[in-house]
């Protein structure tokens, strides 16, 4: 399981750790990733996603998972993700 955040693509990042006397040796800083179940208001159903905690608040400021996906960049977006995008459209497109 890859350590990337299915809703914006936030992956680990590389730095340094620095001592006290300056030395250098190479880090790695992993995105705070979190299994949740987020529930879809159109299709009426909950969807297992490991998300950021980041991308946890920003799907809760824009009012919920539908709203997310709708002004989400496609490339950002799992496999998983990108499939729900499209159900979301198609059934808010039916009604």
């Amino acid at each position: 399981m890859s350590r990337v955040c299915e809703l914006t693509g936030k992956g680990p990042m590389t730095g340094n750790n620095v001592s006290h006397a300056k030395n250098r040796t190479r880090r790695r800083f992993l995105p705070n990733l979190n299994d949740v179940t987020l529930q879809s208001e159109t299709l009426g159903r909950g969807f297992k996603l490991r998300i950021s905690a980041a991308a946890l608040r920003s799907v809760d400021h824009r009012g919920g998972l539908d709203a997310f996906l709708a002004k989400a960049k496609d490339t950002e977006l799992s496999a998983n993700a990108l499939k729900i995008k499209k159900d979301v459209a198609k059934a808010q497109a039916a009604a």
